[in-house]
């Protein structure tokens, strides 16, 4: 057994990277459909890389990550709905650090700082009804209470939350998974995933969620009857029409804009080379839990963050190898329980119901 097959942490999620809080925020109001998730790094900030390979990205504060540039360590993640609107969710986060303390410092006073808040959104706009309804400053400084609201090693809710709010996956409603994995070495890889793709995370031939294949025993299938009523339900849902007279696919928040966003987290103490590595590897993880991926109406973006806290061995490589393919597989498995978690709804932006509703929670 390799080391990325080792067994999940005690929560199975994002959090059993010591230090790391995780704080979701909905839109309020009627016809609201989206939300926000924030993921706050320990005192002292952790360092920090991304991937973007998706063709349509909407994201801020991204290239204070490259290696070569001069931001070491950041001390706040923003996933968010709202298409590049909510991005304006990254200030209110920003906000809030500064009123902490905590950011670059750039003068002699402790409170001069500039907190880097790289942040990345989805295309959820128009979902609840209301085109106008998505995150701004006050969604994400929300959300960064909540997080740091939370106790130490808290569980994180899963589904139809946060940035997952408004979230869909292909035909049926997406959101928020998290996963973890203990190595044998004593680290902790870990992902969360907001997951609103243009691609399915359904094979169409069985209904087992793709990203169940390939996780150490082959995937039970539903039972064919059920299989063939729910795809008569989505090919049904495909074929209504709406109010105004066109079909669900042309109509605002029906799937045509997407993205899949990620972090990833380790309490390995990785420089911010081998941070972005670890960032395109668990890209790998996206890729084998949703078909197809990485399109041009996606955005698919994944940051990685390091605590720290355990040193690498003399000889990294071993290791780091594992670090690495460890990624990969949270981030599949945090998809799925994404899927799995989801709450599917039914109103003016359009109907997308849960695999569970679908296929029932086994």
């Amino acid at each position: 057994m390799t080391e990325a097959l080792s067994a999940p942490g005690p929560l199975d999620a994002l959090t059993d990277v010591a230090g790391i809080r995780v704080g979701h925020a909905r839109v309020p109001g009627r016809g609201a459909l989206s939300g926000t998730t924030v993921v706050l790094a320990p005192e002292g900030g952790a360092v920090a890389a991304v991937d973007v390979r998706g063709g349509g990205p909407g994201t801020r504060e991204t290239d204070a990550l490259d290696p070569r540039n001069l931001v070491q360590r950041i001390d706040a993640v923003v996933l968010t709905g709202g298409s590049a609107y909510g991005l304006d969710a990254a200030s209110g986060v920003m906000a809030w650090l500064e009123e902490q303390g905590r950011g670059v410092r750039v003068g002699p006073d402790p409170s001069q700082v500039v907190p880097v808040v790289p942040a990345a959104c989805l295309f959820d706009l128009g979902r609840g009804g209301d085109w106008r309804a998505r995150p701004d400053a006050s969604t994400g400084r929300a959300a960064a209470e909540a997080a740091a609201a939370s106790a130490p090693g808290a569980q994180v809710a899963e589904g139809s939350v946060g940035a997952g709010t408004g979230a869909v996956a292909g035909q049926l409603k997406g959101g928020v998974g998290t996963a973890s994995v203990r190595l044998p070495s004593g680290t902790t890889v870990a992902a969360l995933a907001v997951v609103n793709a243009a691609g399915s995370v359904v094979d169409p031939r069985t209904g087992v969620l793709y990203g169940k294949y390939g996780a150490g025993e082959p995937p039970a299938h539903p039972a064919p009857p059920v299989h063939e009523a729910a795809c008569r339900r989505l090919a049904e849902i495909s074929g209504s029409t709406r109010p105004d007279g066109g079909p669900d696919g042309d109509a605002p928040g029906s799937g045509v804009f997407n993205t899949t966003l990620a972090v990833v987290a380790t309490d390995a103490a990785l420089t911010r080379a081998q941070a972005q590595k670890l960032a395109g590897t668990a890209h790998d993880g996206l890729a084998r839990a949703v078909r197809p991926v990485h399109l041009l109406t996606d955005g698919d973006t994944v940051f990685a963050l390091s605590t720290g806290r355990l040193p690498l061995p003399q000889e990294p490589t071993a290791a780091l190898n594992g670090i690495l393919a460890a990624a990969a597989d949270v981030l599949t498995r945090a998809i799925v329980k994404a899927a799995g978690a989801a709450e599917g709804v039914d109103g003016p932006g359009g109907t997308f119901p849960s695999y569970s509703e679908l296929y029932g929670t086994a």
